[in-house]
């Protein structure tokens, strides 16, 4: 199983947005020295807790940053966009950093209605579209041709060059899997999104209807789920309230910055809510990085998953740095980086 990263530049309290994406630039470095196969960056808009807005811009910044390990999106949101634009900005990518590019599509918004207008006000029509798109997005920047009798199909995505980005679809829903499973593409469901509701439809029905593609004859399923890792269980679980306190914001409908531990420790639940983050914590991966790996290894198993993606939030970027860090030690990916040197 490969372990990957998808960092959403979560903005935290008593430190700007700005510094967040300075914080993701940091931690890939450190991911790309630690072993871990691939780095996401995700894409949300008018957002209170997420700085990542623009995935293609902060990729260039990745790219020029780090050495040896995959880059990519989670996702973007290709029905704001031209399929055009995109594979020529994935392909800018691939020239920085050959080979080593992602192209994680989603078809959600990121965001809410009238942003979502705002970034392209034919967005409802565009959602309509994605598997079009997608096809497009696809062809352009492998440097093939375009659908037959497509009215653009004497155009190419530049720049040219011997490697391609690696498309994959992303998504929490049974369409996004039904979409991977058409193109043959590599699919990753967000697990972490809705506490892995609706995860195992969503990969059964990937691998059941998938149709083997040039670039990829058989499925391959990746999940992305919220894990942290510290020295003791009593730590990793205060470092893990504040993320609790967002969800419960979240639900309350307020996208807001990531308290720290001691605001955490001072929320005010509701018995309601009170009993769903104990039901949640039951088996969320969070304490010491054994616990962890066994629950993810247990997830990845019932899952059949080829990969999976960490998201970790934490309010200081240290003990952040330093979940990742013990997971690498427990999962050996140094050993595996020395084998492939």
């Amino acid at each position: 199983m490969r372990l990957s990263v998808l960092d959403q530049s979560m903005i935290v309290t008593g430190r700007s947005p700005q510094q967040s994406i300075r914080e993701t630039v940091e931690l890939a470095k450190l991911c790309d020295a630690l072993g871990y196969h691939r780095f996401w960056v995700s894409e949300h808009h008018n957002s209170g807790s997420v700085a990542g807005s623009a995935p293609e811009v902060l990729l260039g910044a990745l790219a020029v940053s780090t050495r040896r390990i995959r880059l990519g999106s989670a996702g973007i949101m290709l029905p704001h966009y031209s399929s055009l634009h995109v594979a020529e900005q994935f392909r800018v990518l691939d020239a920085l950093a050959p080979g080593r590019i992602d192209l994680g599509l989603g078809r959600a918004p990121g965001s809410d209605g009238r942003t979502a207008f705002a970034l392209n006000p034919n967005a409802a029509e565009a959602a309509n579209a994605f598997p079009s798109q997608v096809r497009d997005v696809m062809a352009w920047v492998a440097g093939r041709p375009l659908a037959e009798g497509h009215p653009f199909g004497m155009i190419t995505a530049q720049p040219a060059g011997p490697t391609a980005p690696q498309v994959w679809i992303l998504g929490s829903s049974n369409f996004g899997a039904q979409v991977a499973a058409h193109f043959g593409l590599p699919y990753c469901f967000a697990y972490f999104f809705s506490d892995g509701l609706g995860a195992e439809e969503a990969v059964s029905l990937y691998r059941a209807h998938y149709r083997p593609s040039e670039d990829h004859p058989a499925p391959y399923a990746a999940i992305a789920v919220f894990a942290l890792a510290a020295e003791t269980q009593a730590a990793a679980q205060r470092l893990f309230a504040p993320r609790e306190v967002w969800r419960a914001e979240r639900e309350r409908g307020r996208y807001t910055a990531l308290p720290s531990p001691d605001e955490a420790a001072a929320y005010a639940y509701t018995p309601l809510e009170a009993a769903r983050r104990d039901q949640a914590r039951a088996v969320a991966a969070f304490g010491t990085p054994d616990i962890v790996a066994a629950r993810l290894a247990a997830l990845a198993a019932r899952l059949e998953a080829d990969e999976i993606a960490i998201v970790t939030a934490a309010h200081d970027a240290a003990d952040r740095r330093r979940s990742f860090q013990l997971l690498a030690e427990e999962f050996s990916l140094g050993q595996t980086l020395s084998a492939a040197a």
